[in-house]
């Protein structure tokens, strides 16, 4: 219990020093709805799943501290890649929580199918799409999900359907994690 304290007030102070990036769109209460019921029922000792099981949770949290990434922002990339699912497999050939393509994965030399492995690759990938496009959210999520040569091609987010939703969900995900100060240990933090 209390390294869950010590890191739910490193999230705190993560947060308050530093403001989201980018504009986002605001969170629907539908984004924060199948969460919430989640974390409700975990809450109560009932037996439906959260949407992050402890070995996801403690990936996430381990991911962000080795990156620097806000847990909240990592929390919404796997909530929109996988749905907190580590087995996850897309009909692309992404593999796991971050659904990682295969050779990004070796590229990043980690393995896919080991859930903390699979979230530092893809908090690493990120962060890297981050520091390539000049730390523009917007821009580093599109190139997660579309890559970072469209991206490039177009000049900015894709004109892709999805990959524009792509973006929208997860920075409504992110905001909504963070204003409601939500861990990836499925309860909210005292704040």
């Amino acid at each position: 219990m209390e390294s869950y304290l010590l890191w739910a007030l490193n999230l705190i102070l993560e947060e308050l020093l530093a403001p989201l990036a980018g504009s986002a769109s605001t969170p629907s209460p539908e984004a924060f709805t199948a969460f919430s019921a989640a974390l409700a029922s975990k809450t109560a000792g009932t037996s439906t799943a959260a949407p992050a099981t402890t070995s996801v949770q403690d990936a996430i949290r381990q991911a962000a501290a080795a990156t620097g990434l806000s847990p909240a922002l990592l929390a919404a990339v796997a909530s929109v890649e996988s749905g907190f699912d580590p087995n996850a497999v897309s009909s692309a050939g992404a593999i796991g929580l971050m659904q990682l393509m295969p050779e990004t994965a070796a590229a990043l030399g980690v393995n896919p199918d080991n859930v903390l492995q699979n979230a530092l690759g893809g908090a690493e990938y990120l962060k890297t799409l981050l520091n390539e496009f000049g730390h523009n959210l917007s821009l580093a999520l599109a190139a997660y999900n579309a890559g970072p040569g469209a991206v490039e091609a177009y000049g900015g987010v894709p004109p892709y359907a999805q990959t524009q939703q792509y973006v929208k969900d997860v920075l409504s995900q992110y905001q909504a994690y963070a204003a409601e100060r939500v861990t990836p240990e499925g309860s909210s933090s005292i704040g």
